[in-house]
């Protein structure tokens, strides 16, 4: 599991749709199910119902989703105080 992977997930769980979250993360369709695929497969949990194209979070979605959001957000407000700290923009 790393940040990619959590990132992509992000994604996925806020719109429900494969396409449409590999077009904001700007990645080929394939790649964003392989990586929620191996993302379950470590987990061992489906985090995802499937019906046909759409995905749907299931209860271990929600629940790893909010630990994702939380775990995510330190870590881009870390980024944003150190660059704050740096002088940087």
């Amino acid at each position: 599991m790393d940040l990619l992977s959590l990132r992509c997930f992000q994604v996925v769980a806020r719109h429900e749709h494969i396409s449409r979250a590999a077009a904001e993360l700007r990645v080929a369709q394939p790649s964003v199910s392989r990586t929620i695929a191996r993302l379950e497969a470590g987990l061992g949990v489906r985090l995802f119902d499937r019906n046909g194209r759409q995905v749907r979070l299931n209860q271990y979605g929600a629940a790893f989703l909010r630990r994702v959001d939380r775990a995510l957000g330190e870590l881009d407000d870390a980024r944003r105080e150190l660059a704050d700290a740096a002088g940087l923009d």
